[in-house]
């Protein structure tokens, strides 16, 4: 999988940093972590991360001040001594004339925020972890109903597409059909989303390509969808034995992560439109800790039980 990177500028832009020097270097980002170094200001660099953003702060930038003129030139120049891809400072604080001095000599962009560091810390952070995020293209349609990331998966002329905008005037949201861009988010979250070029466009065989949006308005779609859900279709087969009770629970993986998965067997007249809503509705209800399949088990172990 292709490393991605993130051009220093496109941070300066999102969030309107104030640039102090340096910004002619062309640097990128490649990792989401953010590195505060302290405790290298403070000498002691065997674990020091140069990839990552470099973050001072109020404590550091106070720590600086503290140092007498020969001892902050050395870490300073240690510091920049590593290839950053860039410092950013915040609160708007002074920046020591040696740090200036030291990031145009070695052309790491200086960087200057107005907000607080903590909160800019959350800020960048996420917006890292979403912009390099590992991602991978599935095939299928997602569809967000009652809160809930509908992954709906299925061979080739199955009702995939006709699935979604049943369910689109039913009040559900799309999301992307036939190509999902998914990504994985902080290890732990897989956020689906449509292409640029196809987003909000949703194609139906026999009539060809609509735009959602424009039909159904704006309340009938929705940008990015966490994935709760994968809602496999597959044409009915009378030898095969399907999940009645939903004692067990079935997982597919996207990425190394596991999804809760049901297959829903398909054959004419059956609305699946309403059971992909009643799907997601257990999902949420498990999620809230309540697991019908649980509770009619033990109510008839309990009858069984009775003399």
């Amino acid at each position: 999988m292709k490393k991605k990177s993130i051009p220093v500028q496109k941070i300066i832009e999102k969030f309107s940093l104030e640039i102090l020097t340096g910004i002619e270097a062309n640097k990128t980002i490649t990792v989401s972590d953010i590195k505060r170094p302290g405790i290298e200001l403070a000498n002691f660099w065997n674990f020091f991360a140069p990839e990552r953003v470099q973050l001072l702060g109020k404590t550091e930038i106070s720590f600086l001040q503290e140092l007498d003129e020969d001892t902050l030139k050395t870490r300073i120049k240690k510091f920049f001594s590593y290839d950053l891809s860039c410092v950013i400072v915040c609160r708007n604080l002074a920046v020591p004339s040696i740090l200036v001095k030291e990031a145009a000599a070695q052309a790491v962009p200086l960087l200057r925020t107005a907000i607080s560091t903590t909160s800019f810390l959350s800020l960048l952070t996420n917006y890292l972890e979403e912009t390099l995020a590992p991602e991978k293209t599935v095939h299928g349609a997602l569809v967000d109903i009652y809160g809930v990331g509908v992954l709906i998966s299925g061979k080739s002329g199955i009702g995939k597409s006709e699935t979604a905008i049943q369910l689109v005037k039913r009040g559900h949201l799309l999301v992307a059909d036939d190509i999902i861009i998914v990504k994985n988010i902080g290890e732990r979250l897989l956020v689906g989303t449509a292409p640029e070029v196809s987003r909000h466009f949703l194609e139906i065989r026999g009539i060809g390509i609509i735009n959602v949006r424009t039909l159904f308005g704006v309340g009938a779609v929705k940008d990015s969808a966490e994935i709760n859900l994968i809602a496999k279709l597959e044409f009915w087969d009378e030898s095969k034995v399907y999940d009645r009770l939903g004692l067990d629970n079935f997982y597919d993986q996207i990425m190394g992560i596991k999804v809760p998965e049901v297959v829903i067997p398909v054959k004419p007249g059956r609305n699946l439109a309403m059971v992909l809503e009643v799907a997601a509705m257990n999902i949420r209800m498990k999620a809230m800790g309540y697991n019908a399949a649980l509770d009619f088990s033990a109510k008839v172990n309990d009858l069984m039980r009775d003399p």
